[in-house]
Parts: C-alpha cells; sequence; structure tokens
C-alpha cells in the first residue's frame, strides 16, 4: 500500500460502487516555535494557530506557521493515559479471549514527541513496540454506553505502547506494568489528533527500520473504541484530553540502538520515533 504520511490526503471512500459523502477530517496539533507552545490546525504544509482550549472550540488566531518551521509536539495533555491489552485476535496467540477489555495504565510521563527518541533503560534487554490507534476524549463522561461513546470521542491519533517484555512477563517481572509500560519515552505519541474519521475502520501498520512488521484494520479490534470507552467509563470518569491506547495486532519484536520505529494509521499520519540507548 502507499506509504502514508502527515501530509497524506486519505482515499475516497466507495460504496456500492458509488463514492460516499464522508465528514471532512481535521487534523490538529500541539507545537511549540520558539518559546511558545500553542495547538494549531494543519492546513496542507502550514499550521493555522488556535487559541482556547483545543476541547472547547478554540479559535483561530490568524498566524499561520510552516509545518516545517515548527517543533510537533505530542498532540494534547492528558490528564491520564489508559491501555488496552490483548485486544486484536492475531496478537493473543494460544491465549484465551477476554471477555471484556483488559485495562491499564500507562504514566503521563511516559509519553514521548513524534520525531523524538525511545531510549532503551541501561538494564533493559527485550524491548518492542506496540503500533496502536489512540483514541482522544473530548467531553467528561461516566456511566455511557456504547452508543453514547462516538458523543465523547473528539478524535483519534498514533500510539506506541512501548514493552520491555523481561518486566512485564519475565521470571522477575514487576508487580504492575509500572517500568514495564511506563518508563519515560515508552508512549510515543502523534503526530495529529485527527476528527472526522471513520476509525473503525483504518488500516494500521508498523514499520521497523523500513519494513513492515504489523498490518491490521482497526475493524478487526475485539472490543471497538465505542466498547471500550464506554466500559472504561463504568469505572473511572473520563475527562476530556484522556487518551485511551486501544491494542497492538499481530506480534512484535525487539529494538535495538540505532533502529527507525513507524507507526502508520490510514488518515492519520506517521508517527516515527528512532530508539536511543541510555
Amino acid at each position: 500500500m502507499e506509504r502514508r504520511t502527515l501530509l497524506g490526503v486519505a482515499a475516497t471512500a466507495v460504496a456500492s460502487g458509488i463514492a460516499a459523502a464522508q465528514p471532512a477530517t481535521v487534523k490538529y496539533v500541539r507545537f511549540r516555535k520558539g518559546a511558545t507552545t500553542a495547538y494549531g490546525r494543519l492546513d496542507g504544509d502550514s499550521v493555522a494557530v488556535l487559541r482556547g482550549n483545543l476541547f472547547a472550540n478554540p479559535k483561530e488566531t490568524g498566524a499561520k506557521h510552516k509545518l516545517s518551521d515548527v517543533k510537533l509536539l505530542y498532540p494534547c495533555l492528558p490528564p491520564k493515559v489508559l491501555a488496552v491489552g490483548l485486544n486484536y485476535k492475531s496478537h493473543l496467540g494460544n491465549r484465551t479471549p477476554p471477555s471484556s477489555p483488559e485495562i491499564f495504565y500507562k504514566p503521563i510521563t511516559c509519553l514521548q514527541h513524534p520525531e523524538a527518541d525511545i531510549v532503551i533503560p541501561k538494564d533493559a534487554k527485550n524491548l518492542h513496540y506496540e503500533g496502536e490507534l489512540v483514541v482522544v476524549i473530548g467531553k467528561a463522561a461516566s456511566h455511557i454506553t456504547p452508543e453514547q461513546a462516538p458523543g465523547v470521542i473528539f478524535g483519534v491519533t498514533c500510539g506506541n505502547d512501548v514493552s520491555e517484555r523481561d518486566w512485564q512477563n519475565g521470571p522477575q517481572k514487576d508487580l504492575q506494568w509500572w517500568r514495564a509500560k511506563g518508563a519515560d519515552t515508552f508512549g510515543p505519541l502523534g503526530p495529529a489528533i485527527v476528527t472526522g474519521l471513520n476509525y473503525g475502520n483504518v488500516l494500521l501498520q508498523t514499520r521497523l527500520n523500513g519494513k513492515v512488521v504489523q498490518k491490521q484494520f482497526t475493524s478487526d479490534l475485539l472490543f471497538d473504541c465505542h466498547k471500550i470507552v464506554s466500559y472504561v467509563s463504568q469505572y473511572v470518569a473520563l475527562t476530556p484530553g484522556d487518551v485511551i491506547y486501544t491494542g497492538t495486532p499481530g506480534s512484535t519484536q525487539k529494538m535495538n540502538p540505532g533502529d527507525v520505529v513507524e507507526v502508520d494509521i490510514e488518515g492519520i499520519g506517521v508517527l516515527r520515533s528512532k530508539v536511543t540507548a541510555a
């Protein structure tokens, strides 16, 4: 499949041989230029600067910057980061599918910017990528149904749930995945939050040094985004800006210093990270 980039245009959907009308997608970014950090709307190869809260109808200031002149940051500041495990049949192997979404937390300090390094801790020996679709919450919600979830989801972005397998599953594994999935830089996120996208059926691909190592449509999720959001809301109140990594497909493998990993999701863009040693 043709490689997608942040500036790529999504293919036109076709239903029953007739081009289907689709809602317009909008890409939002968070960026730094000089000493200023702001949100913006991606407009071709430029960024229209926004004023105000991203989740409360921000207004354009009229200022624009070239995309090449700004540093993209992870695209929002989440109050909390959740993630789902075992959510693709292709990732389960011989394990029994869960009866409900398997949720865990990642600390907000694990988040890493697009194009910034994933840093392997000195005593880590088995660090893996996990390319994932990430849901971004736009409204406060508790005890909602799956049918109500679309009204709570602001948009989606790309994520990499970086995981140290020995700390996660090894003989001396931790009681919780506080460092296996939560160490600094273990949560690359971005490059943009996209609204108006049919995130229930987009192609997710992960590349390691240019080779495709994961490839799956999000329609293959065992628990789709709406079921995940509904389930979480039964127990933990969701707030604007919260993000939920929805799970990784297929198999994963060890990353080494010098590797480049890319999470490429149709209609969103490419989240690229270089791997370095501490």
